[in-house]
């Protein structure tokens, strides 16, 4: 029996990784698949890890009809017994509703890879729609952190170290480096929209490690030691708050 299975987690859970290795026993096993993707960092038409696995991929845009996508290469003669669709928080509700056609109607295995919420905490489109429509949900368990160390949770978008809570949901960056990386403020400096794990405390906070080093002056600081309000940026014009 096909299933439409959503694999989520916060970034830096290993996805990606897990997709490609998926892809990867499938075929083993003489199963042909397709693998799509969406707005990789690494660019388009590419499944990319940070383990530095990389493959190529069909790039999803607006008007990719999955449902199409199978049809083509099942009356050109190639194999479609499953999918790969990392990304997949990117796809519309429209394509996941083709996703879970294939899977009633034509007996396609679909695994769906990608993030359930936004830097804002809200649910992304697509990641909702597959909640809603997955045979089944399954939480990585792979787990990202903040930089405190506590269990990552939420996914936050930086603009020059600083934590940001509006703007475009989509907006294709990578996760920013740690606080004391070497070129952390150079990327801080060139104004780089970057991505960063935190715990529920410290995104309530608005608390990045590019501010926690700052106010610790560049020792690590206790979780407990950093207050929201006094940490460098806070109150200055253009602030997110």
């Amino acid at each position: 029996m096909a299933e439409l299975v959503f694999f989520s987690g916060t970034m830096d859970c290993g996805k990606s990784t897990l997709a490609l290795q998926m892809d990867y026993n499938h075929r083993a096993r003489g199963r042909g698949g397709v693998r799509f993707s969406c707005n990789d960092r690494a660019g388009d038409s590419t499944i990319s890890s940070r383990l530095g696995l990389q493959t190529d991929a069909v790039e999803v845009g607006d008007e990719t009809d999955f449902w199409d996508e199978v049809v083509i290469r099942r009356t050109s003669g190639l194999r479609v017994d499953y999918l790969i669709c990392d990304e997949a928080q990117f796809y519309s509700p429209v394509q996941v509703e083709q996703l879970a056609r294939l899977v009633d109607e034509m007996d396609v295995d679909v695994f769906a890879f990608g993030i359930t919420s936004d830097f804002r905490t809200r649910l992304f489109p697509g990641s909702q729609r597959l909640i809603e429509l997955a045979d089944k949900v399954q939480v990585l368990q792979v787990e990202a952190l903040c930089w405190c160390g506590r269990r990552a949770t939420q996914n936050a978008r930086t603009l020059n170290g600083i934590m940001v809570v509006e703007g475009e949901q989509v907006m294709v960056g990578d996760v920013a480096p740690a606080a004391g990386d070497a070129d952390s403020a150079d990327r801080a400096d060139a104004g780089v929209v970057g991505y960063e794990t935190l715990c529920r405390r410290h995104y309530m906070r608005r608390v990045t490690a590019h501010g926690a080093n700052l106010m610790a002056g560049g020792a690590q600081p206790l979780p407990f030691d950093i207050d929201a309000c006094l940490w460098p940026g806070a109150g200055q014009p253009g602030t997110q708050r």
